[in-house]
């Protein structure tokens, strides 16, 4: 979305057809809906405005539930926002500083995109300003912000903007090239805008939060921040630095999963040493994203009196089942030949035609493994394929629900 197309799309009459229209669907008629809009006097560019926002609108809804229905998105913003649940967490650190301040603080939201952490934190009656370089996205940011009359959207550079009246910051860098669609991920955290360095001057006046992106180099991250990998419904989605006041005493490691049933939590001082490998068990447990980014595995298994695979792999094992919301639990079947033909030949006698092939520790591209397998047959089945003891293993297991 360029200018143009934002100022067409935030005229009344623009908002209005836009609100009006029915839910998107990406298998209906767009050209009749097209058609039907431009007969009925809208203009064209106008229509197309409206008709990419409530498709916008359709894809966010998994990010922001129904708060998706008053917003507005750029491609690139929608893409980059922070799910609402995971915003709301954020907020709630800031929220917690109001006690020792004997008031509602006031926070500077660097890096705003779209607005969706601002927007959690004026939701839980924090103050804050939201700052965006591009005046596009600020422009946006400004109008899912209007609702709250303790936020408000500016267009600044973050690096100069001026921070004498805020208590704490949110930091959200661009970690994609500029623009509104079509961008690609930056591969060096020096190109980051803000940059690491200046975020982590700045974590040394003014209490601080910061998203990176889960892969982030964990070299590089500060020895007094607090580190928390988050996962949602198994998907690792980002990692957080909290400095001074929004950092939790005695944690500098986390992993934070929110799943359908709530929010489940494992946290260290400090990485967790693993435990030794053993002997394949009855079961094998994989262990969430989160709890191998946050390099917690090794608490995990304890935690589960189970041992390592094969050393260096994230895959666990033990002879007793222990239900935990921090891996997947697979009840082991059977041990098969690590050998392709021997394999396909397996798979065959057991009618096996759906394969879910999970590995670690082993160079196997499983989409094309799955291929040549030839699988036939009405049964399904999940297959392991990794090291144990350090010899290359196949193992057909369960899912334990």
């Amino acid at each position: 979305m360029d200018r143009t197309e934002l100022v067409d799309l935030l005229s009344p009459a623009s908002l209005r057809l836009l609100d009006s229209l029915p839910p998107y669907d990406s298998h209906g008629d767009v050209l009749k809906l097209v058609s039907d809009l431009r007969k009925a006097g809208h203009p064209s560019d106008v229509v197309s405005a409206v008709l990419n926002q409530s498709r916008l609108r359709a894809k966010a809804t998994v990010k922001f539930g129904e708060f998706a229905e008053r917003m507005l998105f750029t491609e690139a913003g929608l893409e980059q926002a922070t799910r609402l649940r995971v915003a709301a967490l954020h907020a709630g650190r800031f929220a917690g500083l109001s006690t020792a301040l004997g008031r509602p603080p006031r926070v500077a939201d660097l890096g705003c995109g779209i607005g969706g952490d601002a927007m959690a934190l004026a939701a839980l009656d924090v103050s804050v300003v939201a700052i965006d370089a591009d005046e596009v996205t600020a422009t946006v940011a400004s109008f899912n912000l209007a609702p709250f009359p303790n936020a408000s959207a500016l267009q600044a550079d973050a690096e100069t903007f001026d921070l004498g009246d805020f208590d704490a910051v949110w930091l959200d860098p661009a970690r994609r090239t500029s623009g509104h669609s079509n961008t690609t991920r930056l591969t060096r955290s020096e190109d980051y805008s803000p940059s690491l360095d200046f975020a982590y001057l700045l974590a040394t006046r003014l209490p601080l939060g910061m998203k990176l992106g889960p892969g982030h180099d964990r070299d590089r991250i500060p020895v007094d921040a607090e580190a928390q990998w988050v996962s949602v419904d198994g998907q690792l989605v980002e990692m957080g630095l909290w400095f001074g006041a929004l950092a939790r005493t005695g944690i500098r490691r986390s992993a934070l999963l929110l799943t359908h049933d709530g929010t489940h939590e494992l946290t260290a001082p400090e990485d967790s040493a693993d435990v030794e490998a053993g002997s394949l068990g009855n079961y094998v447990y994989e262990p969430d994203g989160a709890v191998i980014r946050a390099r917690l595995i090794g608490d995990l298994a304890r935690s589960l009196d189970a041992h390592m695979l094969s050393e260096g792999i994230a895959y666990l094992t033990n002879d007793r089942l222990t239900p935990t919301p921090f891996a997947s639990a697979f009840r082991v079947l059977e041990t098969l030949p690590f050998d392709e033909k021997k394999l396909r030949l397996a798979l065959f006698h057991r009618r096996i035609g759906t394969l879910e092939i999970k590995k670690r520790g082993v160079d196997v591209d499983p989409a094309t493994l799955r291929t040549r397998l030839k699988l036939k047959g009405p049964e399904s089945a999940t297959l392991i394929l990794t090291r144990a003891a350090g010899q290359r293993v196949a193992l057909l297991v369960e899912r334990v629900r």
